[in-house]
């Protein structure tokens, strides 16, 4: 395989990557050919519904699928190292210390016999040549720095002892106090009521500036992927079907998926409208089509699109299509 040029510029680059887990007598695709870069300061979003292979892409960007029943191929390079290719020793460094990530559910992401404090003081001085002094003053700049009132109180209370929303910010100050440059969150807003969702979402955006962090943000929530993204990729049965731009695909979206689910958004809806869906079901990881898997859902299928998996089109400006109803743009047309 051909070195991309612009991966050495990325923080994350991603080449084709295939993610097949096996087990019960069946192999589940969950991943079948993704390419994906994301640059440094970058904050792209991951959309698609459940199941679509968003989080198997994310874990698989820090290698966290269990070894004896995966399989992945293709490439996957984190801050110019392959992930791959890396020995225990060289994985445990990057996770933590190169990249991290903010799980959905806190509660069990957070070691419950534990204080939040004595957690990050240990991720601190795993990744951090410190003292155990100077450790725990940074693990109290950091509850400060995700803005938890009284962080000297936090710091001794066991994630039980806490709400929701602030379990949540511990878990982002848990991920950054080993200084990433890069932070995977899986989907962090989900359990979390509208308002604090909005406040932990505005909390990723400014840290990410302040920080210089280049950010994956899994969701199936558009309107979250528009508060904290640069750039969106919207998945379907495990492939990239659309990216670019947050505005671009807000604006001129042109795959079917893509468009079917920022119609079956209530935003802009009138009162008493009824609200559009999606018809038909997911497809089965374990039989997959052989041509492009939304087909079947489809309203403007033809029988090119059941045949062969449709390439990747580009619009410019980083807009890519992958669906044969969408034609490149002439020169001239690219050009202006």
């Amino acid at each position: 395989m051909s070195q991309d040029p612009t991966a050495s510029a990325s923080a994350i680059s991603v080449r084709d990557l295939h993610v097949t887990f096996s087990g019960g007598g069946k192999t589940i695709r969950a991943v079948n050919g993704v390419s994906l870069d994301v640059a440094p300061g970058e904050a792209v979003a991951l959309i698609g519904e459940s199941g679509s292979g968003k989080s198997v892409t994310l874990r698989a960007m820090m290698r966290l699928h269990p070894p004896r029943r995966t399989r992945m191929t293709g490439q996957i390079r984190v801050d110019n190292q392959d992930v791959l290719a890396l020995d225990k020793r060289a994985l445990a460094r990057l996770r933590g210390g190169t990249v991290a990530m903010v799980f959905q559910e806190p509660l069990l992401a957070l070691d419950p016999v534990y204080t939040v404090g004595q957690q990050i003081v240990e991720c601190i001085r795993t990744h951090r040549k410190v003292s155990k002094t100077e450790a725990q003053a940074l693990a109290l700049k950091a509850l400060e720095a995700v803005r938890i009132p009284s962080p000297e109180r936090r710091l001794a209370a066991y994630p039980h002892e806490m709400s929701g929303g602030m379990r949540q910010r511990a878990m982002i100050a848990l991920a950054l106090s080993a200084q990433p440059k890069i932070l995977l969150a899986d989907e962090p807003t989900t359990a979390l009521d509208a308002t604090v969702q909005i406040q932990v979402l505005i909390l990723l955006r400014e840290l990410q500036r302040e920080l210089g962090l280049s950010i994956v943000f899994v969701t199936h929530d558009i309107g979250a992927a528009v508060e904290i993204a640069d750039r969106v990729a919207v998945m379907y049965g495990g492939r990239i079907v659309e990216e670019g731009p947050i505005r671009t695909l807000l604006r001129d979206a042109r795959h079917p998926y893509t468009i079917a689910l920022l119609q079956s958004r209530q935003h802009g809806m009138d009162r008493g409208q009824r609200l559009q869906t999606i018809g038909g079901a997911p497809p089965d990881l374990a039989a997959l089509p052989p041509g492009c898997t939304f087909a079947p859902r489809c309203a403007h299928a033809r029988a090119e699109c059941m045949a062969d998996v449709p390439g990747a089109v580009s619009l410019g400006n980083g807009h890519r299509v992958s669906c044969t109803l969408v034609e490149a743009p002439a020169v001239s047309e690219c050009a202006a």
